[in-house]
């Protein structure tokens, strides 16, 4: 137990605060997938032409799970697509470029597509996302994403639905976000401390 309390105390040093508690995320989650459901009332989502929700790995994968099971319990048909983008690394700074790592698997076309991101700063990667989408004919493009870190944006993209928006400039880890593969499994989401992303 003594090493167990040890472990804890060490690794909260990795933190400077708590900003989402695990129960501030679960309940605005609902609320978000209840904007969602009322966003696509009237656009003939049913079995057959389910909402296509297109999650950006790593980071949407714990509210990719979370927003498609609460716009289930809400009866609005979904399927999940996946892809995977890098821009960062291991860094904290981005160039713009972004390079795709995984594909969906099948075709958007005639569909109501619904990117599901964890967090929009620079906006370079949900930017180049949009236009890439928007090529493969969708019936409808929109973005929703964890957090809209808006003190951080490098070029405007139009986001339609957002958990948070965050005004602070550190680097946020926890419920999918990372720093170098690090933090995403937390339950809530930390500012990390300084040194954790500035020590290379």
């Amino acid at each position: 137990r003594q090493a167990r309390s040890a472990g804890m105390s060490e690794q909260k040093s990795h933190y400077e605060r708590e900003v989402y508690s695990a129960e501030q995320i679960a309940a605005r989650v609902g609320t978000l997938a209840d904007e969602i459901v009322a966003a696509y009332k009237d656009s003939n989502i049913s079995y057959d032409n389910e909402l296509v929700l297109v999650g950006i790995l790593k980071g949407a994968f714990m509210f990719l799970a979370d927003i498609s099971r609460e716009l289930t319990a809400r009866g609005l048909w979904n399927r999940v697509e996946v892809m995977a983008l890098a821009t960062y690394g291991d860094s904290t700074t981005t160039t713009g470029a972004v390079r795709i790592l995984m594909d969906m698997k099948r075709p958007i076309e005639g569909k109501q597509v619904l990117i599901v991101e964890d967090i929009i700063d620079s906006g370079y990667t949900l930017h180049y996302l949009r236009e890439l989408l928007l090529v493969r004919k969708p019936a409808s493009l929109k973005i929703s994403t964890f957090i809209s870190k808006i003190n951080c944006r490098k070029i405007e993209v139009p986001v339609d639905f957002y958990g948070f928006e965050y005004s602070g400039v550190e680097w946020l880890g926890g419920y999918g976000l990372d720093y170098a593969e690090h933090f995403r499994t937390l339950p809530a989401v930390m500012a990390l401390a300084p040194w954790v992303y500035t020590k290379h």
